[in-house]
């Protein structure tokens, strides 16, 4: 990814504005083991306390990557039940890269952190609807195919 994704302008531009970057080579310690690193490039999704939120292992090009970090800052939020700073980025990321390999695990946390923020049921009967018209093959779609039953 050094050649290729990390020196792109929207990418430098997006850890710049979101993230704060340590680069950690795979034979150093005690990093590595500590998160069970066995592949680079290994991008770890930490919170101020270290945390784990996300991982994406191997080469992504620039809007994948982008589109995993959006994916991993949105759960972070929804973990910390921020579900409000999470359906504003997964929002974001969905209507950024909407094609994107993280836009099916984007639409069903949306749903799930709508559901959480409101307690509305027909949230997650919506979030259903989505996932079976746009991303209809995903694992997301086949996991939220029980709200249906709501």
């Amino acid at each position: 990814m050094d050649a290729v994704s990390y020196p792109n302008p929207k990418v430098i531009e997006f850890f710049e504005k979101n993230l704060i970057a340590v680069k950690v080579l795979i034979n150093s310690q005690p990093l590595p083991k500590k998160f069970r690193v066995q592949w680079t490039p290994t991008l770890i999704l930490l919170d101020d306390e270290g945390e784990e939120h996300n991982r994406t292992v191997g080469f992504l090009p620039p809007d994948e990557l982008l589109a995993s970090l959006m994916l991993g800052i949105g759960k972070s939020h929804f973990d910390y039940d921020e579900f409000s700073e999470a359906e504003n980025t997964f929002q974001h990321l969905l209507a950024e890269y909407p094609k994107s390999d993280s836009s099916s695990e984007a639409a069903y946390y949306l749903g799930v952190s709508r559901y959480k923020r409101t307690r509305n049921a027909e949230e997650l009967k919506k979030t259903v609807q989505h996932l079976q018209r746009d991303f209809p093959q995903s694992e997301w779609a086949k996991r939220a195919s029980v709200y249906q039953l709501l």
